[in-house]
């Protein structure tokens, strides 16, 4: 139960395609949301972890110290909920409660509540058509990670594939930047410092999608959690240490292109 010193700005419901298992997984990520919700947020600082959840510095975009708060996630997984409390900066005091219904094994209902202190009724009903706005659209972007997610995750392991072609090179030129399946695994194909350049389009920290950022300066960065990597060798750009899957070669033989195992 709420504070009764808090009152209830907005509920906003929603059904998800994402098993509350997946949901659970995005809940504990906090190092997406200035990544996945970049719109919305310019920076986040774990400030510590516990058996209930993680506390954050959380600040919104369009940043700056005004925009920093503090905020802690308290979990019930056995019940499905959990509730966000604003410890410090702007609204602090606010809880923001989610409430899980598993419907079927990729469905999940959501009902979200935030309540703050505050007993207006003209500033309770501003203020809740605002977070229903940011919420609404927090959640079509996690769902649809989380979607992605559970796709990648049923993609076969990498393994030797027999040449494929292409194409004519004329032909191909045109349609850079490409994505085409090699072994089940979706790869990039891209012109580098005029260099047709293949690299893998997974993310190796979740899987995250390479496949529609753009390549600049020769490295390409998941929108996920911001990893970043030099797609000529696959190396990290971020100090981070993960390495690109090993890209297919690329040939050029009687003006097609080939694309064969690494």
């Amino acid at each position: 139960m709420s504070s009764p010193s808090l009152s209830t700005a907005a509920t906003y419901e929603r059904l998800v395609q994402a098993s509350v298992a997946r949901i659970w997984e995005n809940v504990f990520d906090w190092q997406h949301l200035p990544s996945l919700h970049d719109t919305s947020f310019a920076a986040c600082e774990l400030v510590g972890m516990d058996a209930a959840g993680w506390r954050v510095a959380l600040t919104s975009q369009p940043g700056g110290e005004r925009r920093r708060q503090i905020v802690k996630l308290h979990a019930d997984r056995a019940e499905h909920r959990y509730v966000v409390v604003t410890e410090e900066g702007a609204g602090a005091g606010s809880e923001i409660r989610v409430q899980m219904q598993p419907i079927s094994i990729d469905q999940t209902k959501v009902t979200i509540t935030y309540h703050i202190a505050e007993q207006d009724p003209d500033r309770l009903a501003a203020i809740g058509e605002g977070f229903v706005a940011l919420y609404t659209r927090l959640w079509d972007e996690d769902e649809a990670m989380m979607i992605r997610r559970e796709q990648t995750s049923r993609l076969p392991d990498p393994a030797p594939f027999a040449p494929i072609d292409l194409g004519s090179s004329d032909a191909l030129m045109e349609r850079l930047p490409l994505t085409v399946e090699a072994g089940g695994r979706p790869v990039r194909l891209a012109m580098v410092d005029g260099q047709l350049t293949a690299f893998s389009a997974l993310c190796p920290h979740w899987l995250g999608p390479l496949d529609e950022t753009p390549v600049e300066d020769g490295t390409v960065r998941c929108p996920w959690h911001d990893y970043r990597f030099d797609v000529r060798t696959g190396q990290s750009c971020d100090g981070r240490g993960l390495t690109l899957e090993a890209a297919p070669k690329v040939s050029l033989i009687d003006g097609k292109v080939w694309l064969t195992s690494p």
